[in-house]
C-alpha cells in the first residue's frame, strides 16, 4: 500500500473534528467510545455537551450515574455510559486520575476493548498501535482481497497484525487515523472508487467486486416488540418507573408503565396489571401517535395512551413525578418523546 499517498490524502481532506485539535487522552477516550456504532454527525453535539458537564475524569467520576445517563440520553447503547462512569472511578482510584499510557493497564479498565485501547495509545499517546475498526477492516480486506469472515477473532487479529506492519515508525498515529478516515469518506460501504488515490493497486478494484468485502456472517434477525404504553396522570403528576435490573435492555433509564402485546392491537382502557393498583381504574383520555424506536436487534412499536387517575397511591417500584420535571430524567428515545409530549400538553 502506498502509505505516503494515503497520508497526503488525509492531510489534505481530513475532517475538522473537535477531538482532533490537540486532544487530551481523556478527550480521545470519550470520543472513541461515543463513536462506537454512532455516526460522527450525531456524536459532535453530544461530545460538546459531555465535555461541558464532565471536563475531566475527576468530574465524571464524582458525578451520579443518573446524571451521566441523562447527558448520554439519545446516543443509545447505554452500557457504554455506565462503563465510562465506572472506569472513571477506577482511574481515580488506581491511576491517580490519569489514563495509563500502556496496553496492559488500559485493557484492564472497564469497557476498553482492543480497538479503544489501541486508539488511545495511537491518538492520545502517539504510539505505534493498530486501531482496527469497521472502516479499517473495509480498507484492508478490499485492498488485499481478503475474503474471509471478519467476525472471527483469528481474522481480526490477522488484520491488526497487518495494519501494524503498515504503520511507519515516524508519526504512525497520522497513518492510523488516515486509514480510519479513508474508510469513512472513500472506502465506505458503498465505495467511491473513482475518488480513491490508491485504487490502481487495490485487489477488489482490479477484480471489480469491492461490494463483496468485508465478508461477515449474517446479521441476527430483528425482533419486533409491541408495547402498550400507559401515561397515567394524577393532577400535575405522572407515573414512572426506573429499570434497576442491570441485566435488562434499558437498565438505569426511566420510562412509563407498559405491557407487551402480541401484535399491534390495543384497547381504550388501562391494562389490568395497572388498573388493579388503584381503587378506581384510571379513566381513558386519548390515544397518542404510535412511536417506533430501534436498539441492538430489536424494533419496538410503542402504542401510547393517556389515562387520568383519581388518586396517587404508593406503588412499589414506581414514582409519581411532576410533569414539569419530566425532562430532567433519562429516558430511551421513544419514552423521551412521550415525556416531551406530556410537558407540552401540561402547558396548554
Amino acid at each position: 500500500m502506498d502509505i505516503e499517498r494515503l497520508k497526503r490524502w488525509f492531510l489534505a481532506y481530513k475532517r475538522k473534528l473537535p477531538w482532533r485539535e490537540n486532544p487530551t487522552p481523556y478527550q480521545v477516550w470519550i470520543s472513541e467510545v461515543m463513536l462506537q456504532q454512532t455516526q460522527v454527525s450525531v456524536v459532535i453535539g453530544y461530545y460538546f455537551r459531555w465535555m461541558e458537564v464532565f471536563p475531566t475524569i475527576e468530574a465524571l467520576a464524582e458525578s451520579s450515574l443518573e446524571k451521566v445517563i441523562k447527558i448520554w440520553e439519545g446516543l443509545g447503547y447505554y452500557s457504554r455510559a455506565r462503563r465510562l462512569h465506572q472506569a472513571a472511578q477506577d482511574i481515580m482510584k488506581y491511576h491517580e486520575g490519569k489514563l495509563p499510557d500502556n496496553e496492559k493497564d488500559l485493557a484492564a479498565i472497564a469497557g476498553l476493548g482492543p480497538y479503544t485501547v489501541n486508539a488511545i495509545l495511537s491518538f492520545a499517546f502517539h504510539k505505534k498501535a493498530a486501531a482496527v475498526d469497521g472502516n479499517v477492516v473495509r480498507v484492508i480486506t478490499r485492498y488485499e482481497g481478503l475474503l474471509q469472515d471478519v467476525t472471527q477473532p483469528k481474522i481480526l487479529q490477522l488484520l491488526r497484525e497487518r495494519v501494524y506492519e503498515l504503520l511507519p515508525d515516524k508519526e504512525p498515529w497520522v497513518v492510523m487515523e488516515a486509514l480510519i478516515e479513508f474508510g469513512a469518506l472513500i472506502c465506505k460501504k458503498k465505495p467511491e472508487c473513482f475518488r480513491c488515490p490508491i485504487r490502481l493497486s487495490c485487489k477488489a478494484y482490479a477484480d471489480k467486486n469491492p461490494h463483496d468485502y468485508p465478508l461477515k456472517k449474517p446479521r441476527p434477525v430483528v425482533t419486533k416488540l409491541y408495547h402498550l404504553v400507559c401515561l397515567i396522570e394524577y393532577e400535575n403528576y405522572v407515573l414512572l418507573y426506573q429499570e434497576v435490573d442491570k441485566g435488562k435492555r434499558m437498565a438505569d433509564l426511566w420510562g412509563f408503565p407498559f405491557v407487551e402485546l402480541n401484535d399491534s392491537s390495543n384497547e381504550d382502557k388501562c391494562p389490568t396489571e395497572f388498573s388493579k393498583l388503584f381503587k378506581s381504574p384510571p379513566e381513558f383520555l386519548e390515544k397518542l401517535p404510535r412511536i417506533e424506536q430501534s436498539f441492538t436487534r430489536y424494533q419496538a412499536h410503542l402504542f401510547p395512551s393517556r389515562f387520568k387517575a383519581s388518586e396517587a397511591p404508593l406503588i412499589p417500584g414506581y414514582h409519581w413525578i411532576e410533569k414539569a420535571n419530566l425532562l430532567e430524567y433519562p429516558f430511551s428515545s421513544g419514552h423521551k418523546k412521550l415525556a416531551a409530549t406530556l410537558v407540552v400538553k401540561s402547558l396548554i
